[in-house]
């Protein structure tokens, strides 16, 4: 679970970078500042929440910012909404297909 929800969420802080510097050229959001801090903070926290992955809640963590992702649309428009949609399905597919080979991986140590 741990790699393949580290690169979703990795491939997810570098799109949003480019998604604030896309909403802020096309003048999509009013306060490109605002958007820049509020892109920022959205990229540190994807990246804190790959460390997280180790403990049981950070699978909560990645939840709750593809939460915030999805939120983003909001301001930035469908094209922020549709970048959300594809990251919440990823992530979806991150979490239950790598708890599988997580399971599998385990079950096939001796011992």
């Amino acid at each position: 679970m741990r790699v393949l929800g580290s690169s979703v969420l990795a491939i997810e802080a570098i799109v949003i970078l480019l998604a604030t510097s896309l909403a802020t050229s096309n003048r999509s959001v009013d306060d490109s500042t605002r958007a820049w801090i509020v892109g920022a903070i959205v990229m540190v926290l994807l990246i804190v929440a790959i460390r997280t992955l180790r403990w049981p809640w950070g699978t909560a963590v990645g939840w709750a910012l593809q939460g915030v992702v999805l939120a983003a649309s909001l301001v930035a428009g469908w094209s922020m909404l549709i970048v959300g949609v594809i990251f919440a399905v990823l992530w979806f597919f991150a979490v239950r297909l790598g708890t599988r080979v997580d399971r599998l991986k385990q079950a096939q140590q001796p011992g």
